[in-house]
């Protein structure tokens, strides 16, 4: 008989219920807007938004809203020639002193909010963002790694006590070790030997030549790229970026595209930075000011600034060691903090096992002395020469902190003397993340705007629901009665669709949208199998009510077969493919899910509603 439990109509209430809540925030739209970001030093307070008012209304721009969002200035305005407009209007009175970048805002109430309700991400095709194609610089990369090799040689020689006058790097990626004794040539190749197997290592009189294989710069020139394909994605993903498309082409390049991100000069300083921390130790009893004046820096020294002004206006001078204590390539960890103490924003540091062996070494050695913290950038740079683009990268390296050791200390503590809590939080993205193996120049970027992105979207919606429509006219005049349950089931298969793409922060693309019609297609196909299937038990003789409740048992297992086929060449579309490919997955596959139980126990829970009470029915409308 045609029966329907009582807890599967509170199921399909509540879907219907939390549907409609989740998909709630994709009806309202974002507003385009400018993102005015403080550079190192400056603030981001009232005063900032007073000013940058002040330049809107000079320059004729009403904005909707200009106001303080998460440490960020946020000019929220009605059109996107509007935002263009303004961002042009602000560049200049602003400076270098703050980042003026397109963005797009939110406009979702906070309550939903609140629920975690959000509104569905969408790619790079449909909400615009930014494509990068960079270029490793190879050389740097092999220059990087044969430098830590001549490191590696010096401290195996110190650690074998074996006294030498230099070690150098020669021609032919050849390092040569000048050594003070020749007696010692055999026992200094066999240590090098020792710690360095995959180099080859000859000695002559009293110098021991290290030479790097060209297999192993073949080696060294890939694993550049790969470690930086993996550091781009842990930064990207610590962005919070949805759905970045990061892979390696050709044999020196890497493609980036991050959907969404209008502030394009965040992301490139992000992506393109190298940045590191290095401890030193402070070179004492010699004065600064005469080292720079005079040129005579103490062989074991070396010259820094430090990051604040003195009286004059000019950077402080500091000699620092030319050893380093511990680098930024034995982090562990890095997340920004404030400082108990001072109440300045800082980075809590963990080092590796050898980074915090060094340094305990170190800090049981000079309690009282004192250690610097000196922080390296390289920034890419381009200028014009004779009408041609350089490229070149300024290397940024300025001391942050410079403290006395009050006590000894090993893989754990932290570094103080950031500007700001922005500051901070990025210098542990970084660090976080790992230091590019070499520095990468931007030789291609194209951002796709916005308004492009909003044509696709109606396109594309346009696509789907016309696609919709046609089902369900359809299925309203060739099914009557059930047509109408059909088309309400396709209805709420459409909203749990939204709604779980939304809740769960699944981006949606051209090639989702292409999955959404596919899914309704193959909604529309469970429906027409149950209702051929009712219409023939009806021919069959079976009174109305048993030939329902039979069409639907005897079509769902049909129904879960067909789907389950689709559904297995989803996983495997969502596993091994990537970009397009993966959100045509992701979006074929929830709606497969949906589309079952609406198709299947949402329209049985219907036609029970309208025909399961009637005790004399002799007829249906199919």
């Amino acid at each position: 008989m045609l029966t329907y439990a009582r807890w599967k109509y509170f199921v399909i209430l509540i879907a219907l219920v939390l549907s409609a809540l989740y998909a709630l925030p994709n009806v309202f739209p974002q507003d385009p807007s400018v993102q005015v970001t403080a550079s190192r030093g400056a603030k981001v307070d009232e005063a900032l938004r007073t000013r940058v008012a002040d330049n809107l209304k000079q320059a004729g721009i009403t904005a909707k809203a200009v106001e303080i969002d998460k440490g960020n200035l946020l000019v929220r305005l009605n059109t996107p020639d509007q935002q263009v407009e303004a961002a042009d209007a602000l560049r200049q009175p602003l400076g270098s002193d703050y980042v003026v970048a397109l963005n797009l805002a939110s406009t979702v109430p906070n309550w939903l909010e609140k629920l975690g309700a959000k509104p569905m991400l969408l790619g790079l095709d449909l909400q615009g963002g930014v494509h990068f194609l960079m270029q490793v610089d190879q050389k740097a990369a092999l220059d990087k790694r044969l430098d830590a090799t001549a490191e590696d040689v010096r401290v195996a020689l110190r650690d074998g006590r074996v006294r030498y006058e230099s070690v150098e790097r020669r021609a032919n990626n050849t390092i040569v070790a000048t050594l003070t004794n020749a007696a010692d040539a055999d026992k200094a190749r066999q240590l090098i030997a020792t710690g360095q197997p995959t180099l080859l290592v000859d000695e002559q009189g009293n110098t021991v030549s290290v030479r790097v294989p060209d297999a192993e710069l073949q080696k060294m020139a890939v694993e550049a790229i790969e470690q930086n394909v993996g550091t781009l994605r842990n930064r990207i993903n610590a962005l919070g970026v949805a759905e970045p498309i990061i892979q390696r082409q050709g044999s020196d390049r890497i493609v980036v595209q991050l959907p969404g991100v209008q502030d394009t000069a965040q992301a490139k300083r992000i992506l393109g930075a190298t940045a590191t921390l290095e401890y030193r130790g402070v070179v004492e009893n010699a004065n600064p000011y005469d080292a720079v004046a005079s040129g005579n820096v103490p062989p074991e020294g070396r010259v820094y600034y430090r990051k604040e002004l003195g009286p004059d206006g000019k950077p402080i001078p500091i000699i620092l060691n030319k050893r380093v204590i511990a680098s930024g390539d034995q982090l562990v960890g890095a997340t920004s903090a404030m400082d108990p103490q001072t109440g300045t924003p800082a980075v809590s540091v963990r080092l590796n096992g050898v980074g915090g062996q060094r340094m305990f070494d170190y800090t049981t050695e000079h309690v009282g002395k004192p250690m610097a913290v000196v922080y390296i950038e390289r920034i890419p740079e381009v200028r014009m020469v004779d009408g041609k683009e350089v490229r070149s990268t300024r290397i940024n390296e300025e001391v942050i902190s410079v403290a006395n050791i009050n006590g000894v200390f090993g893989k754990e503590f932290q570094t103080t003397g950031l500007g700001s809590s922005k500051e901070a939080a990025d210098l542990a993205l970084l660090l976080r993340s790992g230091s590019l193996a070499a520095p990468m120049d931007f030789v291609d970027e194209r951002t796709v705007g916005p308004s492009l992105g909003r044509e696709n979207v109606e396109r594309g919606l346009t696509a789907v629901l016309y696609s919709f429509a046609f089902a369900l006219i359809f299925f309203l005049v060739y099914y009557r009665v059930f047509g109408i349950i059909t088309c309400l089931a396709l209805l709420l298969n459409m909203l749990m669709l939204i709604a779980v793409m939304s809740l769960f922060g699944a981006t949606l693309t051209l090639p989702g949208l292409a999955g959404i019609a596919l899914t309704v297609g193959m909604s529309v196909d469970a429906n027409v199998l149950i209702n051929e299937r009712i219409r023939e038990e009806l021919r069959a003789g079976l009174p109305p009510q048993a030939a329902i409740a039979t069409g639907y048992d005897k079509a769902s297992g049909t129904i879960a077969d067909a789907n389950m086929t689709a559904i297995l060449a989803g996983i495997a579309l969502f596993a091994f493919g990537t970009g397009p490919v993966k959100g045509f997955a992701v979006s074929m596959l929830v709606g497969i899910v949906t589309s079952l139980y609406t198709a299947v126990g949402v329209s049985r829970g219907l036609a029970t509603l309208v025909y399961g009470g009637r005790r004399r029915l002799k007829s249906i409308w199919i």
